[in-house]
């Protein structure tokens, strides 16, 4: 390849993600974070803010609104999902 020509990469799943991102972020109904986090639990169950993903899982992928991650105790992969603001996570669903 040309040292000036730059390797262009598509991203299958951007449609998709953008699309969820946007579903996710439009559902926030509080800027209050525990408000907020009890309309997660009621919805999806166990929410972790950044500081209880960090002790539970180690974060191997990345792609918003979805990290992949591995669960530190018994080495499950999953993948959870993610708002922004109040960032909290959850959904987790087992690979």
């Amino acid at each position: 390849m040309n040292a000036d020509a730059k390797e262009v990469y598509c991203d299958p799943t951007e449609g998709i993600r953008r699309s969820e991102v946007a579903r996710i972020n439009t559902a926030v109904e509080s800027s209050d974070e525990d408000a907020e986090r009890v309309r997660l639990e009621s919805k999806y169950g166990q929410v972790w803010d950044t500081q209880q993903l960090q002790e539970d899982f180690a974060v191997t992928g990345f792609g918003a609104p979805y990290v992949v991650v591995t669960r530190k105790t018994d080495s499950v992969v999953g993948s959870l999902e993610f708002q922004h603001t109040p960032r909290y996570y959850f959904n987790f669903t087992e690979n």
